[in-house]
């Protein structure tokens, strides 16, 4: 076991719960180490349930197409824990050198007290990001927005809600409008705040919650828009149309995510005008993301004709996006659809299967090594059927491949594959294929 995974193993003891929603800890700990997160560039603060990663994703692609340096925080990662810090100093994904010296230094200051481990490695990426000068800090908050440990920001340049759905509501809530108060959290007095596409029952709370805050609100479909025309991107606010390419990223929905992510930017202060937001555009990078894989060792064990996608979206909504975009690969060119699937057991999955309905051949569960709250992949199975799908369960993630070759080989058709569900499934698939993010 390498140094890195050797100490975040040890981080994960400080704490008995893994998820425990406050920001005492975290207060304490950052005012412990002289409090970093008042020594950060501009901030733009992002929270929601689905598409926080493509808008930041987007708006990092942007910023430094205009060749601004920008710190990254994300979470969770696909292979590699340092995937969820990205300095703006070299646009480089954090070295292990500096990340075991910021988290030895965040242990001392800590003094054996006991944190998450989300708020210890979340006051590390403050205390670099303190340390390395940028021009902008892209802030992801990790689960809900008022109690997350990046909600410690007193004064963003903005905040930006992407679209909120039912996810974690053992600890959000149980309804849209309970977790659209959690998300709305980030929001803070006088800050320009951007709001993405939202269910009728989400919009009105922060609506609510950015008048009492006196917010500049830029709310989508009301105060900006975009949709795809002729292979373009028509983004339109108050300030005219804006004719740009498509983001370099798959699937419809990845068209409200850029118009998010120029508003946002817009917001901030940092829009770069047309012709360098066009570059940007054209070059997003966001892996696991209805990913296209197209080799690897376990591409390998598929037949050399067969589609393969890799998604790691794992609650209903993040579903209907993806079937839909399935749906359209089916009109455009026919293939038997199989799901490899492996979800968390804090997930929903009947409503994730649901939405593939009439679309899918045949699902296959997996397990998920890696973590333990997986659910079994007989349940799984179970959890398909009921949602009416045929599904079988597996005890690799090669013998369901294999299985996908066996069918495919008896129907005489080139399959297409989706392995989706959990976004830890998707950095498992990506390391067993030897694709690591950078």
């Amino acid at each position: 076991m390498d140094q890195v995974s050797t100490l975040l193993d040890r981080l994960y003891s400080l704490h008995p719960k893994e998820i425990d929603l406050t920001l005492d800890r975290m207060e304490r700990l950052l005012e412990a180490l002289g409090s970093p997160e008042l020594s950060l560039p501009p901030v733009i603060h992002i929270a929601g349930t689905n598409g926080k990663g493509s808008v930041t994703a987007t708006m990092r692609a942007i910023l430094e197409a205009s060749g601004k340096r920008c710190h990254v925080y994300t979470s969770p990662h696909l292979v590699r824990f340092n995937e969820r810090i990205r300095l703006g100093t070299d646009g480089r994904l954090v070295s292990d050198e500096k990340l075991i010296d910021a988290l030895r230094r965040c242990e001392v200051a800590n003094a054996g007290r006991e944190i998450t481990f989300f708020e210890m490695t979340t006051a590390a990426a403050f205390l670099l990001f303190s340390e390395h000068p940028a021009d902008v800090l892209l802030l992801e908050v990790g689960l809900g927005g008022r109690l997350d440990a990046t909600n410690v920001i007193e004064s963003p340049a903005a905040c930006v809600i992407t679209p909120v759905s039912m996810d974690h509501e053992a600890y959000l809530g149980t309804s849209i409008a309970e977790i659209a108060v959690e998300k709305a959290g980030i929001l803070k007095p006088g800050c320009p705040a951007v709001i993405g596409p939202q269910q009728d029952e989400a919009l009105p709370v922060m609506e609510m919650a950015a008048a009492r805050l006196r917010n500049r609100l830029s709310i989508f479909g009301q105060d900006y828009t975009a949709f795809a025309d002729q292979g373009r991107l028509a983004f339109q606010d108050e300030a005219g149309l804006h004719d740009l390419p498509l983001p370099n990223l798959i699937g419809a929905h990845q068209v409200s995510n850029a118009a998010t992510a120029i508003a946002a930017l817009k917001a901030a202060g940092f829009w770069p005008g047309e012709e360098i937001a066009a570059k940007g555009l054209r070059s997003i990078v966001w892996p696991g993301r209805l990913q296209s894989l197209s080799h690897g060792p376990l591409l390998d064990l598929l037949p050399k004709d067969a589609e393969v996608w890799l998604d790691g979206g794992h609650n209903p909504d993040a579903a209907v996006s993806i079937a839909s975009f399935m749906g359209e690969r089916e009109e455009q060119n026919p293939k038997p659809l199989y799901l490899v699937t492996g979800m968390l057991n804090t997930k929903n999955p009947i409503g994730y299967f649901r939405p593939y309905e009439g679309l899918v051949r045949h699902v296959a569960t997996v397990p998920i090594p890696t973590v333990s709250i997986a659910v079994d992949p007989l349940e799984l199975a179970d959890c398909a059927r009921t949602a009416g799908l045929e599904a079988t369960p597996f005890k690799t993630i090669e013998d369901a491949l294999q299985d996908i070759v066996s069918c495919a080989q008896k129907d005489g058709e080139s399959p297409r594959v989706l392995i989706c569900g959990s976004l830890y499934l998707a950095g498992e698939i990506l390391k067993l294929n030897a694709m690591t993010p950078d």
